[in-house]
């Protein structure tokens, strides 16, 4: 017995490496994309670290709890898709998703053109890193809409486990962001304005990467532009927007931090230094809720190895990691000084996004959503301002806040996903699958080829 569990442990870790390896290499370098940004934008000064930290970390952060979010909804039922053997709606869920998504980025483009009044006079940042903030944010709008294209691609091709083609791409594109970083604002002088160009740059190369790999990649699941992207779509779009609020109460509550340390006296030093989803939702969608089960607890043991490993290196490095980002001798400091929290946030980081996979695959995001708003919000961000404020801790009485937060949260899903049934949880995803995959449209909006519309009839008899 003994054996056979530790067999089947073996079997599970070996999965999951499989897809997360590069699903990870993939989140790091896309994710990168704003960190290298940061690191050589803040060699030129604090001024600057400190505008682009308040673009890259509220106002970048605030779109992409939307886009994640729209984008979850697509791996949710991506994944089930491809559990339930019906790949032919892959490419229909991510035409649904990328309308909902440029949908967004047209919403959330005034914020961008309006940064600078809404950081000073909204959200009481200082004047002169708002101004900066606002030039800097407006030349990063054709980012939203990058953005807006790419995620519900990379869900698309996650679900189909072709994942080391997405981590080639997203660490080339990686590297190429880094060249250009140092021969336009290094070499060249371009300053923060030519960081925010690269920027757009490198989010161009990365989704025409993806669309020519997507397009003549022999993928089944897609036949071209189709109206079948319409059926089911308020359906569809309550559940994209279930999946934003759970993505932005995530996200948008470190972003909160940020700004609550822009409120401290000395704002520009404060600022300055302040895949589980696919493994779960293909078992769900296979039925296999034994598989599910077995495939969380192992990645969650994982995730624990890995965030220990990290969050060790961060405090062997406390005095060392800041100069990547800066050569101010305060700024390096203070973020040495906040050393001890970082591990912890880094940590948490590493295993809460494990949860939320958990939750995404199973649909759980309305629920999870009140659950956040509980921690986070009620509990974390008050307990923040009191000691940050209130009892004058400044900027570690904020970070104190924030940890205490996230741990509720992760206490909390890992008593829910302790105590769930999998075969229901099963059995719904199954049911989810029946409703949403029986679409009557079947003909193509562009690529209206015979050879497309032979291929659906067949799909759709398949489905019968």
């Amino acid at each position: 017995m003994a054996t056979t569990a530790l067999r089947r442990y073996g079997s599970q870790l070996k999965k999951m490496w499989e897809i997360a390896g590069p699903a990870m290499i993939t989140e790091i370098s896309q994710f990168s994309i704003a960190l290298v940004t940061s690191a050589f934008v803040g060699h030129i000064g604090p001024l600057q670290l400190a505008a682009a930290s308040i673009v890259l970390n509220v106002l970048e952060e605030f779109a992409l709890g939307f886009m994640l979010g729209i984008g979850s909804a697509s791996e949710t039922l991506s994944g089930q898709a491809v559990g339930a053997e019906k790949l032919y709606m892959l490419g229909i869920y991510m035409q649904r998703s990328w309308l909902l998504s440029i949908a967004t980025a047209l919403l959330l483009t005034p914020i961008y053109v309006l940064a600078s009044p809404i950081f000073h006079t909204l959200l009481g940042q200082e004047k002169q890193i708002s101004e900066l903030a606002g030039r800097f944010a407006v030349w990063m709008v054709p980012q939203l809409f990058f953005f807006a294209l790419n995620f519900p691609m990379q869900k698309f091709l996650q679900a189909q486990s072709r994942v080391w083609v997405l981590a080639g791409i997203s660490s080339a594109v990686l590297s190429v962001h880094v060249l250009l970083n140092w021969v336009f604002v290094s070499k060249l002088g371009y300053g923060i304005i030519g960081a925010a160009v690269v920027g757009d740059v490198s989010w161009f190369l990365l989704v025409v990467a993806q669309v020519v790999y997507m397009v003549w990649g022999s993928f089944d699941s897609w036949t071209g532009f189709s109206t079948k992207a319409f059926s089911s779509f308020p359906a569809f779009a309550k559940l994209s927007l279930a999946s934003a609020v759970l993505s932005c109460l995530e996200i948008w509550y470190p972003t909160m931090v940020i700004l609550m340390v822009g409120w401290l006296e000395n704002p520009e030093i404060a600022v300055a230094a302040s895949s589980i989803c696919v493994r779960v939702a293909n078992e769900l969608g296979a039925g296999n809720h034994e598989a599910a089960k077995l495939s969380i607890a192992v990645t969650i043991c994982a995730s624990t190895v890995v965030g220990v490993t990290f969050s060790t290196v961060v405090l062997a490095s406390k005095n060392e990691f800041p100069k990547l980002f800066s050569s101010d001798a305060e700024v390096i400091r203070e973020a040495g000084n906040l050393a001890y929290f970082s591990a912890a946030v880094i940590f948490l980081d590493i295993i809460m996004p494990v949860l939320h996979g958990v939750a995404v695959g199973a649909g759980w995001q309305s629920q999870v959503a009140v659950v956040n708003i509980v921690c986070y919000y009620i509990v974390g961000l008050p307990l923040a301002a009191m000691l940050g404020y209130t009892f004058e801790f400044g900027v570690k009485g904020i970070w104190s806040g924030m940890v205490v937060g996230c741990v509720l949260q992760m206490a909390f899903l890992l008593f829910v996903i302790h105590t769930t049934n999998w075969e229901t949880e099963a059995s719904k995803s199954e049911a989810r699958m029946k409703d949403w995959g029986e679409i009557s449209e079947t003909q193509p909006i562009v690529g209206d080829t015979e050879e497309n519309e032979l291929e659906e009839s067949s799909f759709e008899g398949r489905q019968s």
